[in-house]
């Protein structure tokens, strides 16, 4: 296996991150990314089985288990209780009782309020140039997740400031200044959480946070902790993949010469999941290894962790032709965007609804949409998602 180095806060790396991902890619399905000691996987064919396989999962194996700094206690009490960090008994319960709330029939019906607030924030757009991200591709889905849980839209920018602050533990750029700020926002999310999970538990209403208090699965129920902690998720991978998503998809439209003709009802499912393909929000997904195994041509022990490249699985040329180009024609074929196996991101079917109500909506009404500067990724990594999106509506 070839050992690669690469920075993943280099300014260059940030804007492009592909031509290190086929320079990887050409040393075979697997290679030891030496800035993170972490051996990667690049092939479709690769990620898909790891993330499939039970002997690799997301809860940290007990010899694997450090110490947790003092100062961080307070953001690791909280994703004790997520399911995206937990494997099966505790994992199939929570996701069950999640699921239960979160059902495909609240999701569709959202789809009005989708369109609806499309046509308002459109409303609302400057007639001089424009940053897109703010404007739409942020407020959309902060709105959208806040109204499904119940909780005050006016409330939305402050939920999105905690929820930037504490996805920052994922970031590559990771400072103890940043880890302050995302047990900061922890603190203040959990105190602002419980004080409605209470409030539903004595008043229900119609929202997500009175369906996961309902929620019951074989006789058992959210704790409160745990309802707090969901909540959190929910929002947080609510709305992150949704804005980058948007963003870069836009930007590739725009880009490509593309407009409101590849967002018609018969094309729009397969524009939006080549835009979840071609440039992903999330690049860089892990896994703990739980019994030795033999994947990939290579040996993996006991308590190794491996990173799951998806951006690079998803232009893998082993499983889509010419995969670097943007073709929102291409068939519809399933991408690792938002995972594989039992860890497949719930909050997927509502990501998908938005992108493909709002992004018509968005090509109608602003025909002559297009881009006043050149577009800049943030320094995300592992989110890839843009900075800024300045554009001009004619």
């Amino acid at each position: 296996m070839q050992s690669l180095s690469q920075s993943p806060t280099d300014p260059a790396f940030v804007q492009d991150p592909y031509p290190f991902y086929e320079r990887a890619r050409a040393t075979g399905r697997l290679f030891l990314w030496e800035d993170y000691g972490l051996v990667c996987a690049t092939s479709a064919a690769v990620v898909g089985a790891i993330m499939r396989d039970r002997r690799f999962g997301r809860e940290v194996p007990e010899a694997a288990r450090a110490p947790i700094p003092e100062h961080l206690r307070p953001f690791y009490a909280v994703e004790a209780h997520s399911m995206l960090e937990l494997e099966p008994p505790r994992h199939t319960r929570l996701r069950s009782l999640v699921l239960r709330a979160f059902t495909s029939r609240r999701i569709a019906a959202l789809a009005p309020e989708i369109a609806a607030l499309s046509h308002a924030l459109i409303d609302a757009f400057p007639a001089v140039d424009f940053d897109l991200i703010r404007a739409f591709a942020q407020k959309l889905p902060v709105t959208i997740i806040c109204r499904l849980l119940g909780v005050p839209q006016a409330d939305g920018d402050q939920m999105l400031a905690w929820s930037n602050a504490m996805v920052g533990m994922y970031q590559a750029r990771r400072t103890r200044a940043t880890e302050e700020a995302a047990v900061a926002a922890t603190e203040s999310f959990v105190a602002y959480m419980r004080a409605y999970v209470e409030e539903r538990r004595g008043k229900p209403a119609d929202d997500l946070i009175t369906e996961l208090i309902a929620a019951e699965s074989g006789g058992e129920r959210l704790s409160t902790d745990e309802l707090i902690t969901t909540c959190i998720l929910l929002l947080n991978a609510g709305h992150e993949a949704t804005v980058h998503t948007l963003g870069n998809g836009v930007k590739a439209l725009l880009e490509g010469g593309y407009g409101a003709e590849v967002l018609t009802p018969d094309r729009v499912e397969a524009t939006v999941e080549e835009i979840l393909r071609q440039d992903p929000p999330l690049h860089l997904f892990t896994r703990w290894v739980y019994e030795d195994t033999e994947l990939g041509g290579h040996s993996f022990r006991k308590g190794d962790q491996v990173g799951c490249l998806l951006a690079a699985a998803n232009r893998d040329p082993q499983a889509w032709d010419d995969p670097a180009r943007f073709n929102p024609s291409r068939p519809v074929k399933a991408n690792l965007s938002f995972g594989a196996g039992l860890h497949f991101c719930v909050g997927a079917p509502l990501a998908r609804l938005e992108l493909r109500v709002a992004l018509p909506i968005l090509f109608e009404r602003c025909p002559g949409l297009a881009l006043a500067a050149a577009p800049r990724y943030a320094n995300l990594y592992h989110f890839h998602g843009l900075e800024s999106l300045i554009v001009r509506r004619a």
